[in-house]
């Protein structure tokens, strides 16, 4: 056992939650600690359907007050990190036999009523036999909706939230699972293991934001069940080769009622998802199921002109979320809200329950809220004027010019650097926004940026990978902090492993360090 380490809050769980936690509190001057038995970001919060939104279907089941804090929410956040979120114009092909021509007005009259928009348009309908978007559809679908939301780079949202977190003085642990918890009336003494090395923490309050785990470290940490049971619900996606060439994403309705998404997807592929199956396993072991593949393509052969078979799917990818148990008789009208459970008998304990990507930051707003004053350290709320790392493109202050000018911005980057590739450099501007003058600095010609490890893959983007944002292994950069997975060919994945053991760093969890 080493030395041991003192913070104000410890939070279990580096998903969206729990490191949009971990940077509120740092920012208001709580020492922080956070770890992760796994990569920040590696399971439900890298495997959600990509969508800063206010959840268009969840009118139906009358969560009016979800929508709304969602929607406040959209451009807030495109605002914040207009290099990794982007606006995403969605169409809605009517089908006379399901809802309502009218119906589906008055929703979408509702949905953009229910919070301000200052520059995401809003809904109307379109005559699909001449609108771009109707091309790919069958002759059936001659009317339509088209509507506003967001798009965000999930796994990317989680890593600049932890990034944000550290630079504002939290230690950030990856691969670092807590085993152990006892609860003092004033603090918590908690036990870290990484590898074969372990390390006990004193912490002031403890957070449990580990999502589809959050029962289980509730009831480590408690010895006693959750109050608030968590309904576990999987969700898959499937890639598949563009199946249209336009910028629209589409939202299309099943006869049974469940809504799935086809969005444009790194180019040259069409992303179509969610599913809702109950799930019982474990969710380190998600994957999806042949009737799941099924199902995607079944609905999406419903509306396409092209037909997707199975084979078809390139990619996959699946995650759990935890939603809270309620009385919804199906996984797809559970509710997608959060519930902070407050725990004062001892220590204080935070426990997040349920929550969606949109909602992240109100959620760790609300925590802190609550964390600070608890410890006696009340701090003002912040994050909502504040800007993510790389989203200051036009200046330190979050405005819509981010989001409106991202393309003259790319433009001026390119000129800086015009020995880029463009392809790289839009890639490294979406991927990094202004923090892609740390990932170049010194370089003036493309040796600069050392051996290419893979195609389009430097040496100088592996470094900064695993110096600036935890990467410790191909996986890590392949699937999360990028999706290069889609484009490079077999047996990259060797050469990155091969090259980061070269540069002397471990392919396996970073070394536990004391607290920034």
């Amino acid at each position: 056992m080493e030395s041991q380490l003192e913070c104000d809050v410890l939070v279990v769980g580096g998903g969206i939650n729990g490191v949009g936690i971990a940077r509120d509190a740092a920012g208001r001057g709580l020492r922080v600690i956070l770890c992760d038995k796994d990569d920040l970001g590696a399971h439900t919060s890298s495997s959600s359907s990509k969508l800063i939104h206010g959840g268009l279907r969840y009118l139906e089941h009358r969560e009016f007050g979800l929508v709304r804090k969602a929607l406040a929410e959209r451009e807030l956040l495109l605002r914040s990190a207009p290099h990794i979120m982007r606006p995403l114009r969605f169409v809605m092909p009517h089908d006379a036999g399901q809802r309502p021509a009218w119906l589906i007005r008055a929703g979408l009259f509702l949905y953009d009523r229910l919070a301000p928009r200052e520059f995401l348009p809003g809904s109307e309908a379109v005559d699909l036999v001449g609108h771009r978007a109707g091309g790919p559809l069958k002759p059936a679908f001659t009317r339509g909706f088209v509507y506003s939301d967001g798009w965000v780079d999930d796994a990317r949202l989680v890593v600049l939230n932890a990034l944000d977190a550290r630079e504002r003085g939290a230690t950030v642990l990856t691969h670092t699972r807590a085993t152990a918890f006892e609860r003092h009336p004033a603090h918590w003494m908690a036990t870290l293991v990484q590898g074969e090395r372990s390390r006990r923490v004193k912490a002031r309050c403890l957070v449990n934001a580990a999502g589809p785990w959050a029962a289980r470290i509730a009831h480590v940490a408690t010895g006693a069940a959750s109050k608030r049971r968590l309904r576990l619900v999987k969700g898959s996606h499937i890639v598949v080769p563009r199946l249209f060439d336009h910028t629209y994403a589409y939202i299309f309705q099943h006869p049974d009622g469940r809504i799935v998404f086809a969005m444009p997807y790194e180019g040259a592929f069409t992303l179509i998802g969610t599913t809702d199956v109950e799930f019982q396993g474990d969710p380190d072991e998600v994957g999806i199921s042949g009737p799941e593949t099924a199902y995607l393509c079944e609905l999406a052969n419903r509306y396409f002109r092209r037909q997707v078979l199975p084979s078809d799917v390139v990619w996959s990818y699946s995650g759990v979320r935890p939603l809270l148990e309620d009385d919804a008789a199906s996984a797809a009208a559970a509710t997608r809200d959060y519930l902070l459970s407050h725990d004062t008998a001892g220590a204080p304990l935070l426990s997040v329950m349920g929550g969606k990507i949109t909602t992240y930051r109100k959620l760790a707003e609300q925590a802190v809220d609550w964390i600070g004053p608890v410890l006696g350290m009340p701090r003002p709320a912040w994050t909502a004027d504040a800007l993510l790392p790389g989203g200051d493109l036009f200046g330190n202050t979050p405005d819509s010019r981010g989001v409106l000018e991202f393309d003259r911005w790319v433009s001026a980057l390119e000129r800086r650097h015009d020995w880029l590739p463009p392809s790289l450099a839009l890639r490294w501007a979406r991927a990094y926004g202004t923090r892609v003058e740390v990932l170049l600095a010194g370089a003036a010609c493309l040796g600069d940026l050392g051996e290419e490890v893979a195609p389009g893959l430097y040496a100088a983007e592996l470094r900064y990978l695993v110096k600036h944002e935890w990467a410790t292994c191909a996986a890590d950069i392949l699937w999360r902090r990028s999706k290069l997975g889609l484009h490079l060919p077999p047996g990259c994945a060797d050469s990155i492993d091969a090259w980061i053991a070269a540069q002397h760093r471990p392919a396996g969890p970073v070394a536990l360090a004391e607290p920034a």
